[in-house]
């Protein structure tokens, strides 16, 4: 089963996820059944679904935003990690995409948590930001969306996140199309 983890020895790799990953069984049964799909690569890996929950932990999120869903193992991991309380907005472009993870969701008990957007994620942005209790009211947000938007969504998600929230953006270094100067 491949992750994204990329440029680690597999040496160094191999330990970290022995003695450190505590991936919840439902997470590992959704990242296999995404792993033979043919752009299974957009999936975050199993470390990286820990660190996110990690991070809503530490910063007691009770909302929080997802852009890229992909087939919704970050959805999961998060809605793993919230209190019973806790809401996600989920947003994606793709039914097709959302529907392999959505079985996971409800296996897990997580699936009313989960508000899934199918729609433009500037849309849904948007959307959020009108609605009360939106400006400031979002406690975590997760960026892994089309890439040439990451500005927009950025701009829009620092109206949402509240002063003190967290902002995770995924792919910052290896963004194609941006150069060093030298």
């Amino acid at each position: 089963m491949s992750t994204r983890t990329s440029g680690m020895p597999a040496g160094a790799r191999e330990y970290m996820l022995g003695a450190s990953l505590r991936e919840a069984p439902v997470l590992a049964r959704l990242r296999a059944a995404t792993a033979p799909r043919a752009e299974a690569e957009m999936q975050i890996g199993p470390e990286q679904g820990q660190f996110m929950a990690l991070l809503v932990h530490l910063t007691g999120a009770r909302r929080c935003i997802e852009l890229g869903t992909y087939t919704g193992y970050s959805a999961l991991a998060v809605a793993l990690a919230l209190p019973p309380d806790g809401r996600l907005v989920a947003c994606d472009v793709s039914d097709e995409f959302t529907r392999v993870g959505r079985p996971f969701w409800r296996e897990a008990g997580v699936e009313s948590k989960i508000d899934l957007r199918l729609a433009p994620a500037l849309q849904t942005l948007d959307e959020l930001l009108a609605a009360p209790g939106g400006r400031g009211g979002y406690d975590f947000a997760f960026v892994d969306a089309d890439k040439g938007n990451y500005i927009a969504y950025y701009e829009k998600l620092l109206e949402l996140v509240r002063p003190g929230g967290l902002i995770a953006v995924d792919n910052t270094l290896g963004l194609s199309g941006h150069t060093s100067p030298n």
